[in-house]
C-alpha cells in the first residue's frame, strides 16, 4: 500500500484500524459476500454531475449506511451480514470514493448530504434509520439538518463538526497538513489529486455550528472511542446540543468502534433503532 493512502486511511476516518490491535483478527476472517464489488447488489443512481454507487441487502426497514473518509462499503463488512437480517441495508459509496468517482476538483460534506438524501428519494424512501462512521457520521448529522425528513433515526460515531484542535487530536489534525504538503509535491495523477482532495476538505471543513445541531429532530445515539481521534469532550459536546441523543463512549477503542467493537457496536445500535427514545431520570435504579 502506498504511504499516502495508508496516511489518509490511518487519518482520514478510518483512522487507526491497522493500529488498534485487531489487525491479526481481520487476518483470520474470510469475506465471502464481496461487499462493495458484488455485481448482484450494485447499482449506479446520477446525481449531482456523478454516478452514486450503491448495494442493497436484506429485506425490511431501510437502513443506510455511510462510511468514513477515503473507505468504501467494504468497511461495513462487520455490520451488513448482521444489519441485513433485520432491514433493507443500503450501503454507499459516497463521492470521490469506491466506485462512486467524482473527478472535480472540491469537495464538501454538504453535496455529499445532499447526494444520500437524493438516493433514498430515487429509492421511493421517506425516511430511513442511517448509521454513519467519522466522515459518515458528519454526513448523516447534515443529512438531519438539510433533510430531516429523511431520517428516522441515527446512530453516528467519530464525527465531529469542527476541523481545528478544539474537536480533533493534535496529532492527527498535523499528520493531515504534513501528508498534504508531501502529496502536493508529487506528479498530479488522478489518484493523487483524488487523495489531496478528500485529505483537503477533511483539513478545511466541516463547519457545523452547534445551533444547527438544534435543528434536528430525530432520535440520535452519538458514539466515539476514549482514544478517538475525535476528542471525547467534542462527542459529548455534540450529544450535548441534539435534542433527543444518547451518548455512548466506548472505553480502551480509538477511531474504529464498527470493527473492535463490532458486536457490542451492532447490537447497541440495533436496540436503539427498536425502542422509543425516551430521557431516563438521573435516577433511573428499581428499588
Amino acid at each position: 500500500m502506498k504511504k499516502h493512502t495508508y496516511i489518509l486511511r490511518i487519518f482520514t476516518l478510518l483512522l487507526l484500524i491497522p493500529m488498534l490491535g485487531y489487525t491479526q483478527n481481520q487476518q483470520k476472517t474470510t469475506v465471502a459476500i464481496p461487499y462493495g464489488n458484488n455485481a448482484q447488489k450494485g447499482h449506479y443512481f446520477a446525481t449531482g454531475g456523478i454516478k452514486l454507487y450503491y448495494e442493497i441487502y436484506g429485506k425490511g426497514a431501510p437502513l443506510l449506511l455511510i462510511h468514513g473518509n477515503g473507505g468504501s462499503i467494504r468497511d461495513w463488512r462487520y455490520q451488513i451480514p448482521y444489519f441485513s437480517k433485520y432491514y433493507t441495508v443500503i450501503a454507499v459509496d459516497s463521492r470521490s470514493q469506491g466506485k462512486s468517482v467524482d473527478t472535480s476538483g472540491v469537495l464538501h460534506y454538504e453535496q455529499m448530504a445532499d447526494d444520500f438524501a437524493a438516493l433514498l428519494t430515487q429509492l421511493k424512501i421517506d425516511s430511513a434509520y442511517v448509521v454513519g462512521w467519522s466522515d459518515g457520521g458528519i454526513n448523516g448529522l447534515l443529512l438531519a439538518i438539510r433533510h430531516p425528513e429523511k431520517v428516522k433515526k441515527m446512530a453516528i460515531t467519530g464525527a465531529n463538526l469542527r476541523p481545528d484542535s478544539t474537536a480533533v487530536i493534535q496529532d492527527g489534525a498535523t499528520m493531515i497538513t504534513e501528508e498534504l504538503v508531501r502529496l502536493r509535491a508529487l506528479q498530479q495523477d488522478a489518484a493523487t489529486k483524488n487523495t489531496i482532495k478528500l485529505m483537503h476538505m477533511m483539513e478545511v471543513e466541516p463547519n457545523i455550528p452547534l445551533t444547527d445541531l438544534h435543528k434536528i429532530s430525530c432520535p440520535v445515539l452519538v458514539m466515539g472511542g476514549d482514544y478517538d481521534v475525535i476528542k471525547p469532550a467534542h462527542t459529548l459536546e455534540i450529544f450535548q446540543h441534539i435534542p433527543k441523543a444518547f451518548l455512548w463512549i466506548l472505553p480502551g477503542s480509538g477511531h474504529g468502534t464498527p470493527h473492535k467493537f463490532k458486536t457490542e457496536f451492532n447490537q447497541k445500535i440495533r436496540h436503539f433503532f427498536t425502542h422509543p427514545y425516551q430521557k431516563p431520570a438521573w435516577i433511573d435504579w428499581e428499588p
